[in-house]
């Protein structure tokens, strides 16, 4: 059975943080490292000129030295404000009412919270108290990914469904001067905050994407790619030198999937705007032209790495200009693990 996804719905918070607002940053709390200059090179090769954060950057959470319990109750309180602006847009995009919602499935990483925020949603929203909940806490950035796969299998298991997708982030509270590694630096560079949502039916609500086939893959003994600890000044996401190559990794498996569903060469995507790299290595492995990228390229410089907000970022631009009716597409993010999930479908009028 296909499942259709009405129109995201995308909430970013109001402060704007340039790429020029960073580097300063970095350098002032830095001036003395050896590798400054490196630093800075680094990170305005990442790709984003603008990105959105919850409080401003020389607020105690961001670029201060608030201390975990204070980073962890701001990114849960500042993650589910968003997130209910982008459920209550996402259902009216659909010409439901929040009644209408059978099931709700979440995404939320960047803080530790129970009950967490699948719960905070039903009470926000006022969701009636029999919807299925699939909250998911540890997937970073494949989570938009990975959440519509999961309302994919809903609607499948539970024909005339109304499936309420809504994965929200705020990783400017893992934005920490006591990181100092050339990986930390890519990482303030790249990171910015918001939420997005969209409904997923067993009929057509509008244009948009039909999901015919999802795929999801673990690449074995990945555990060194990426990974996020916790201590008493919060959360370090880290990886190491292999986490660059990691999606070009899961790309032959990907690539052997498409072919048996006839999709290889999809005419458009939403792959998940993780940074330059990831992109690069997409356009390479999928053998498309730039164009094909062209919404995850500019989410990637107006918004940064959203974490699992940003496939539905890239797929929010996408119904902004969309495909031509009947064309073959693909939505795809990675995260840690290391893992990739996968949509193929085509574009319905």
């Amino acid at each position: 059975m296909s499942a259709f996804v009405a129109r995201p719905a995308i909430a970013l918070p109001e402060h704007v943080v340039t790429l020029d607002d960073i580097c300063d940053d970095i350098a002032r709390h830095h001036t003395h490292h050896p590798r400054l200059t490196t630093y800075l090179r680094v990170a305005k090769a990442a790709g984003v000129h603008t990105r959105r954060f919850t409080r401003p950057l020389a607020s105690p959470t961001v670029s201060g030295s608030a201390t975990i319990a204070e980073r962890n109750l701001v990114a849960f309180e500042d993650s589910a404000r968003l997130a209910e602006e982008a459920a209550r847009e996402a259902v009216a995009n659909a010409g439901l009412e929040l009644s209408d919602i059978d099931a709700l499935v979440t995404s939320h990483t960047t803080s530790w919270t129970t009950p967490g925020l699948d719960v905070h949603l039903v009470n926000a929203l006022g969701l009636r108290p029999d919807v299925r909940r699939t909250p998911m806490a540890s997937l970073g950035c494949g989570g938009g990914a990975q959440a519509l796969v999961r309302a994919a299998d809903d609607v499948t298991a539970y024909p005339g469904s109304r499936v309420l997708v809504v994965a929200a982030e705020t990783l400017s509270t893992v934005y920490r001067h006591e990181d100092d590694t050339l990986g930390s630096m890519i990482y303030k560079a790249l990171f910015g905050d918001g939420a997005g949502a969209c409904v997923v039916t067993d009929v057509p609500l509008g244009p948009g994407f039909r999901i015919d086939r999802s795929w999801e893959y673990l690449l074995s003994d990945s555990l060194d790619r990426y990974w996020c600890t916790v201590d008493e000044l919060g959360l370090h996401f880290e990886s190491t030198p292999k986490g660059a190559g990691a999606a070009a990794e899961v790309m032959a498996p990907l690539l052997r999937w498409l072919e048996r569903q006839g999709g290889r060469h999809p005419e458009w995507t939403a792959v998940h705007a993780g940074g330059p790299r990831i992109l690069e290595d997409a356009a390479r492995e999928l053998r498309v032209e730039d164009k094909v990228l062209r919404h995850s390229w500019d989410s990637l410089e107006e918004c940064g790495n959203l974490g699992g907000v940003s496939v539905l970022d890239v797929l929010a631009r996408t119904y902004r200009e969309p495909p031509e009716p009947g064309a073959p597409g693909l939505l795809t993010a990675f995260g840690p693990g290391f893992f990739a999930a996968a949509c193929h479908g085509v574009w319905c009028d």
